[in-house]
């Protein structure tokens, strides 16, 4: 069978004696299941950034990087405060009580947020939480003021108790749904999950498991009062390797399988999806960023092997709703060194090993592995690229940002895709990427176009050579007369405001044209001009360079 393509892309560094050469293998027509898009799930602590310039732009990229809808979900939607932007808060002062005790409902900034997301066409992952201040059971002290650097002993306050009364929490939680259904419609509202609560097992719950299970219980009947149909699931509980926090993910399940339901005396509580937390774990190693991959590995493989332990729950969506290298999006970098790769390369890099060791352990115990979620979003009134976890800075996006357009690109079914250079994913489990670099593929082919993703990551943000790329596709459709051949890439030179900011001086006030060069390179960039290619053989041979802590997506389109 002739190639229908031999070519070699020449980039930087150019391909040399000496590099690794890796062989990865497409087979186009052999499909192993729908590729589901459970990468376009986001979410931040800083609710009030929502409805800001920056915020805005970022909710309408995010909107654009799919087909489908993205999904969004915050912090502090119930919180009481002024609705004005801060670190780690926000708040929309919905629940108040006059002088006699009686509630008082104010939707106006719970309405700006969610108009932002609605009518830009982002679905709300809506997160039960926390406790309005005149609900609290421990009010005093309430709003907490953080900054990097900081402890975090004086920030879980008032807001993080259970309710002085489970009656009006519940009240509060029918009205919410009640009014989102009246300004949205049902239809659309049935769209969205409810999740109850965020991290019940730690700092953000002052309340025994059974206080949250109670909770949960109130909350589910009040949603279900208001809306049938709607989606309820929990319990958003952290890191499962860690022991406390899977014995509180167990008992939630048990309860929610069998035990007293507090609020309606019945046996168990609605669940119609669960949700549990995966978090990396870098460090400095000899003056260098070591990421820590494999405890969030670990963290979604013991996550996914609690539940498949409940024969009740097994076939539930499950979410990780909250997916990342590390527990604090607001430690920046400047104050938190190991933090350092959220500004580079190896963000993204990191991202694309993630998605698919993900999908891998999820399909390995049949779990229904519906979203994950990235914490990221953007920090209004911030020094531009601050080391902030974010998706962009001062409305530059971020080289992070392009591995979910590389992703919105990708779709229709999952297809056979092997690397010489791939690690196995038992060993990104339960070691990391440390010995050598996971140079690997994930593909999926439509009916008109196959899109296939390459990366070369390492732990270890050192220097390295790049790989030599053999990229060989089978089973193209032999009737096409001609195939287009678009290849994208991130890496130090493409798709990378940080570099291009940089290379400027690092400017705190950049001019207008400069602030336009630095938009328009953090878009997806391609790494050469697409070409067609003619003949009909089904088949294509694809060689390039691919530097360490680089992602390429390679599309060939008939």
């Amino acid at each position: 069978m002739k190639t229908l393509l031999a070519v070699l892309l020449s980039v930087s560094p150019l391909i040399a004696l000496g590099q690794e050469q890796v062989t990865i293998r497409v087979g186009a027509s052999q499909t192993k299941g729908a590729f589901k898009p459970v990468w376009h799930y986001f979410g931040y602590d800083e609710l009030n950034n929502t409805d800001t310039k920056n915020g805005r732009k970022l909710i309408h990229e995010l909107a654009a990087l799919s087909s489908t809808p993205s999904h969004i979900r915050a912090h502090f939607l119930l919180a009481s405060g002024n609705g004005k932007p801060a670190l780690k808060w926000g708040s929309t002062n919905v629940y108040t009580e006059d002088a006699s005790g009686k509630p008082v409902y104010n939707w106006a900034i719970m309405d700006q947020v969610f108009d932002s997301w609605v009518h830009a066409g982002v679905t709300p992952y809506v997160e039960v939480g926390f406790m309005p201040e005149a609900l609290s059971s421990h009010p005093q002290p309430y709003t907490p003021h953080w900054k990097p650097g900081d402890k975090f002993n004086h920030y879980a306050l008032g807001w993080t108790y259970p309710p002085k009364s489970y009656k009006e929490w519940g009240d509060l939680i029918y009205h919410w749904v009640e009014h989102s259904i009246q300004r949205y419609g049902k239809a659309k509202v049935e769209t969205w999950n409810w999740e109850v609560w965020n991290e019940p097992n730690i700092f953000y719950w002052h309340g025994t498991p059974q206080d949250y299970d109670k909770l949960y219980d109130y909350t589910a009947a009040a949603i279900k009062r208001a809306l049938p149909a709607a989606r309820v699931g929990g319990p958003a509980s952290t890191s499962p390797r860690n022991a406390h926090a899977a014995a509180f993910l167990k008992q939630f399940l048990e309860h929610c399988a069998s035990g007293k339901n507090y609020a309606t005396g019945g046996s168990g509580a609605p669940l119609d999806f669960i949700s549990f937390h995966a978090k990396g774990h870098p460090s400095l190693v000899d003056g260098h960023v070591e990421m820590g991959i494999s405890a969030e590995m670990k963290d979604a493989a013991d996550g996914f092997n609690i539940v498949r332990s409940f024969p009740k729950f097994h076939n539930l969506p499950v979410f990780i709703s909250e997916a990342d290298p590390e527990g604090c999006g607001a430690c920046a970098s400047r104050v938190y060194p190991a933090n350092a790769y959220r500004n580079t390369s190896l963000y993204p890099t990191y991202e694309a090993v993630v998605l698919k060791t993900m999908l891998q352990l999820a399909a390995s115990r049949h779990i229904h592995l519906k979203g994950v979620l990235t914490w990221a979003f953007e920090m209004e009134n911030q020094p531009y690229f601050e080391g902030f976890r974010d998706l962009a800075t001062n409305g530059i996006d971020k080289p992070v940002l392009n591995i979910f357009r590389m992703e919105g690109l990708m779709r229709g079914n999952l297809v056979k895709a092997e690397s010489s250079g791939a690690v196995p994913t038992g060993s990104i489990v339960n070691e990391g990427v440390r010995s050598r670099p996971d140079v690997d593929v994930l593909a999926t082919r439509s009916n008109h176009d196959v899109s296939i993703l390459i990366w070369n990551y390492q732990d270890n943000d050192v220097s390295a050579t790049a790989a030599r790329i053999d990229l060989r596709i089978s089973g193209l459709p032999q009737n096409a007369k001609r195939v287009l051949l678009r290849h994208y890439r991130i890496d130090k030179l493409h798709s990378n405001s940080y570099t291009v900011w940089k290379q400027m001086g690092s400017p705190q006030n950049p001019s207008p044209a400069q602030y336009k060069k630095l938009e328009s390179a953090g878009q997806l960039q391609l790494l050469a001009s697409p070409r067609w290619i003619g003949e009909r053989s089904g088949s294509a041979e694809v060689k390039f360079a691919l530097p360490l802590e680089s992602v390429s997506l390679v599309k060939l389109s008939w």
